[in-house]
């Protein structure tokens, strides 16, 4: 079985994010990129897989500028076999990105595909779910465990009330939860092993996809400092302060 691993170029974790000047967008010049967190703990779960047998190659791929080529070599490095850059300037969204790899799916026909829920820089939550519906496969999201067993995948899902199972038939999407795994660091061998590997670069007309963007940002801020907050002396005054001057009673 192949397993492939849709991974996504943003501004590290790590880093503080600034609003340019004039509030177009958030600035990215000389700013550290890095792989996204949950796309990091799909690569991560992808190889445990392989390790128990359970697949025979993980391929990467990336839809991005030409600098997303690094953050597959991360990948690579970590221990997939082969990587793929759908290379692209556009600002991609969910949807655009969605019918990219829908048509690398009909390429290598994974029999699964797994991606972090959530990119930690839109915060979108919507490509797993829009490719599972393009493709009419199952998806199993916020997933904490993932046990393959045959031609079906049982997928423990984080939900407000706190656990559920549900079982997939193969083949099927899979979105990664913060607690799926703990992603391993690439050793020094393996990153010079991945400069060897395999990295195609391809276009989204290869794959028959329009990624132009149909959202138009109007403003980027920085979200408020925090007001000071004030002690009472009592409930009553409290309430009085929640009432009058809050407003939220």
């Amino acid at each position: 079985m192949k397993i492939l691993v849709p991974v996504k170029r943003v501004v590290d974790a790590n880093v503080k994010v600034r609003v340019k000047a004039d509030g177009s967008a958030v600035e990215l010049a000389n700013v550290k990129m890095a792989m996204n967190p949950f796309d990091e703990i799909a690569v991560e779960e992808a190889i445990r897989l392989k390790e128990a047998g359970k697949a025979e190659e993980i391929i990467v791929v990336s839809i991005g500028p030409q600098q997303a080529q690094e953050t597959l070599r991360t990948a690579l490095a970590m221990g997939a076999d082969r990587a793929i850059l759908v290379k692209t300037d556009e600002q991609t969204e969910p949807l655009g990105v969605a019918k990219v790899l829908k048509g690398v799916v009909e390429a290598e026909q994974p029999g699964l595909v797994i991606l972090g829920k959530q990119a930690i820089d839109d915060d979108s939550n919507q490509t797993g779910q829009m490719l599972a519906a393009l493709l009419g496969w199952a998806q199993g999201t916020f997933a904490s465990k993932v046990v393959i067993d045959g031609d079906k995948a049982k997928v423990t899902r984080e939900v407000d009330g706190g656990l559920q199972t549900v079982e997939l038939k193969m083949p099927a999407i899979v979105t990664a939860d913060l607690r799926l795994n703990q992603p391993r660091y690439a050793s020094l061998p393996n990153i010079m092993k991945a400069k060897k590997k395999p990295l195609d670069e391809k276009s989204p007309a290869d794959f028959g996809a329009d990624v132009k963007p149909r959202l138009k940002v109007l403003k980027t801020e920085e979200p408020g400092g925090r007001k000071a907050g004030v002690k009472v002396k009592s409930v009553a005054e409290l309430v009085d302060k929640l009432k009058n001057e809050a407003g939220v009673l």
